[in-house]
């Protein structure tokens, strides 16, 4: 088969689309004929050299596929040979072909198709995960979502509006800011012009920044509020006021996808297509995608990710 390969860290020159051996499905795994991918940040940096796969997993890049099962694995009842599927990956979505565990496979929502259903597995479990399992936001409360523009919070806009949330998220420009409401947010906010802490009060937070956000999302929960941190894009170190916490009787966890077991990932997914594929069937929940590229311009798309031009995802075709 054919995949994205690494020469060595750097920029994205150093992917090349190169013959390399067909995976394997082993016990409890299925084999996918990959339609499509796409692209997100966290691909950005292991080419970077910065996030490595976890131990075991095959160090191609991509973390999400969609296309058609191939084979199937000792023990694996659920999937048949020529079913449509996407999956949620530790690694190898940048390839022909991926074996992954049979519970991280979903089925493509109806009205749905192959190509488009790539943007989906990574966005929709990394929000369900933390917005409504780990954070519970419920009908009522306010969720604020930084980078509204990106992948995931064009999801987690959709999402929290779907179970009655008021939703507020900041963006960095005006033009994102407009179609961040379009999507559906009641507020949207100009990091670069508007303080978000001033501005409101939020009793769910999904933060892509890190340290850089710490301090000015605490004042922004209410009490009660729940901050969860998915990224750093904004800094790994920071302090951290306990008494403010304490005084908002507030919570801080931060939570990586990736790295979680096969059970977790499992029963997360079953969530998220109990969930939220009914949402999108119904009309209530749509992909976002910026743009379909050919995955030999793999490197142009991940140079449009870094330049923050991006609303919604970047899907890559492999063998749609």
């Amino acid at each position: 088969m054919r995949a994205i390969t690494v020469s060595e860290p750097g920029g994205p020159e150093v992917m090349a689309w190169t013959r390399v051996p067909d995976p394997t499905p082993g016990p409890g795994e299925v084999l996918v004929r990959v339609a499509a991918t796409a692209v997100n940040r966290a691909d950005l940096l292991q080419r970077k050299g910065f996030y490595p796969p976890p131990p075991g997993t095959t160090d191609t890049i991509g973390l999400e596929c969609s296309g058609t099962v191939a084979a199937v694995g000792a023990g694996v009842s659920k999937w048949t040979v020529g079913d449509e599927v996407c999956a949620l990956l530790a690694g190898g979505g940048y390839a022909e072909l991926v074996s992954a565990p049979a519970e991280q496979l979903m089925p493509i929502p109806e009205g749905i198709d192959l190509v488009t259903a790539a943007a989906l597995p990574e966005v929709s479990c990394t929000v369900w995960s933390n917005v409504m399992r780990a954070a519970r936001l419920t009908e009522g409360e306010t969720l604020l979502v930084h980078g509204g523009g990106s992948g995931i919070g064009t999801h987690a806009i959709q999402i929290g509006k779907a179970f009655g949330a008021r939703v507020a998220v900041t963006a960095g420009s005006a033009e994102r800011v407009r179609q961040c409401l379009d999507l559906g947010a009641d507020i949207a906010l100009n990091y670069r012009a508007e303080e978000f802490e001033k501005l409101v009060q939020a009793d769910v937070i999904l933060d892509n920044m890190g340290a850089k956000y710490l301090a000015r999302n605490v004042t922004a929960l209410n009490r009660g509020g729940r901050l969860v941190i998915i990224g750093m894009q904004g800094g790994v170190s920071a302090d951290l006021n306990i008494g403010a916490l304490l005084a908002k009787n507030a919570w801080v966890t931060a939570t990586s996808l990736r790295y979680r077991p096969v059970e977790e990932k499992g029963a997360i997914v079953a969530d998220v297509v109990g969930n939220v594929w009914p949402l999108i069937e119904a009309g209530k929940v749509r992909p976002v995608v910026h743009e379909v590229l050919p995955i030999e311009r793999v490197g142009d798309a991940h140079r449009m990710l870094d330049e923050g031009g991006v609303f919604g995802k970047l899907v890559l075709t492999v063998g749609a």
